[in-house]
């Protein structure tokens, strides 16, 4: 009773304040630092590095000299060496290339200062860039037949299987990379829909309008048991898992925010990004205007653990970042702002608490999910692990929902500026 008073006093105070109240930076700085500050190379820290980047960037905080810069900064030096190289990178995990992100706004912002200084500090978040590029390009695995010839692998423990999970891992940071050093290569541009156009040719249901979680070019092997083996959706995932949906959204509308739109295949990326959105649309929660765990289903859905299915802050976050952000570039129409101001409404009810000391959490995030490996037969995608599962539990203030968070509310906040 006491979190839900604080949720419904906070979302009151929100409804005074209006555009005043920078959530992004209240959640910054209330748990910005737990997730960056000398942390390792992960794909979560870095999401969370990015966010506080992109809240430099919108708000030019004191030229970028502030507490928010200094815990990305601090982030990326701790798994780079001063010529450029990783201290630790670990191979095998297209996770691992997430991080790379916050090298962009590093190299750009470093570089600036040494033309002014006449110092070099920004040339090493270049080769690391660099690096993590030319790793992905030319070294990471990939599917090497069928109509998904050329794309990646989610982790080479899980051999020729996508997830959704992955598009924003990679192809997000691939574009980009492609953005900002080499926008002509058009090749480059169609290895990176290739991932996209791949993983919705196999994963989407057209009736429920939504992607499977994962989608597996070889089902009968070993670690893909929870792979159908029949048609239809032969090779896919069983169930609809809300953030793989979140990561897949947002990575459509950061690829194509740097994809030029004379490519050939843009149109059709757009067209997907649009189909995701009326697909989760339909399924965004009337009351709250958050989402489930698990899309396609509300809270009547109960577990064998006796869990029921719940809504979730980090999908609600990553979908309410995607709509805004959308909406802004012109990916998206505007038939859609409704959905996208009833969502941060629903963030801000629903899953924000205060605490004494005026800090503020997000609530109700799954931990973890996945599928697989064969030496791991409890991760079986089905409605129960989602719900169950020894390493789906629910946590409050998880990286994974306070990174999208934060890039939700500086969308909005642009939006009512």
């Amino acid at each position: 009773m006491k979190t839900l008073f604080l949720s419904v006093c906070l979302f009151m105070a929100s409804l005074t304040a209006g555009a005043q109240t920078r959530y992004s930076q209240e959640m910054a700085d209330s748990q910005g630092k737990q997730w960056t500050h000398g942390k390792n190379w992960d794909y979560v820290n870095g999401l969370v590095a990015k966010s506080l980047l992109n809240l430099c960037e919108q708000y030019q905080y004191a030229d970028w000299t502030t507490r928010y810069y200094e815990w990305a900064k601090a982030y990326a030096d701790n798994a780079i060496n001063p010529d450029g190289t990783f201290k630790n990178f670990k191979k095998g995990n297209i996770d691992n290339i997430n991080s790379g992100k916050v090298l962009f706004a590093l190299y750009k912002h470093e570089k600036a200062l040494d033309e002014k200084n006449g110092t070099h500090n920004a040339d090493r978040y270049k080769k690391a860039a660099d690096y993590l590029h030319n790793y992905l390009v030319n070294e990471y695995s990939r599917i090497q037949n069928g109509d998904a010839k050329g794309c990646f692998f989610h982790k080479d423990i899980y051999p020729n299987q996508m997830w959704l999970d992955g598009l924003y891992m990679g192809a997000a940071f691939y574009a980009e990379w492609q953005g900002e050093f080499d926008p002509d290569n058009a090749g480059a541009w169609s290895d990176i829909a290739n991932q996209f156009k791949s993983v919705n040719r196999h994963t989407y249901d057209k009736d429920k309008q939504l992607n499977y979680h994962a989608w597996s070019y070889d089902p009968d092997d070993a670690n893909s048991f929870w792979a159908n083996k029949t048609e239809p959706f032969k090779g896919c995932s069983k169930e609809f898992w809300g953030r793989a949906m979140g990561w897949y959204f947002a990575a459509l509308v950061d690829v194509l925010e740097n994809m030029p739109q004379s490519h050939p295949d843009y149109a059709e990326l757009k067209q997907i990004t649009l189909q995701v959105a009326k697909g989760l649309e339909r399924w965004q929660d009337k009351e709250s205007g958050t989402w489930y765990q698990l899309l396609q289903y509300d809270d009547s859905y109960k577990s064998k653990c006796g869990i029921a299915n719940y809504l979730e802050s980090s999908a609600s976050s990553m979908f309410t970042y995607a709509y805004l952000k959308g909406i802004r570039l012109g990916i998206l129409p505007d038939s859609f702002a409704g959905v996208a101001e009833k969502a941060y409404q629903g963030l801000l009810k629903t899953f924000v608490t205060k605490n004494e000391d005026g800090t503020i959490n997000l609530n109700q995030s799954c931990r973890s999910a996945g599928l697989g490996p064969a030496k791991d037969p409890s991760r079986d995608g089905s409605a129960d692990y989602y719900l169950c599962g020894k390493d789906v539990t629910i946590v409050n203030n998880e990286g994974k929902a306070i990174g999208p968070f934060i890039m939700a509310s500086l969308e909005y906040e642009l939006k009512n500026k």
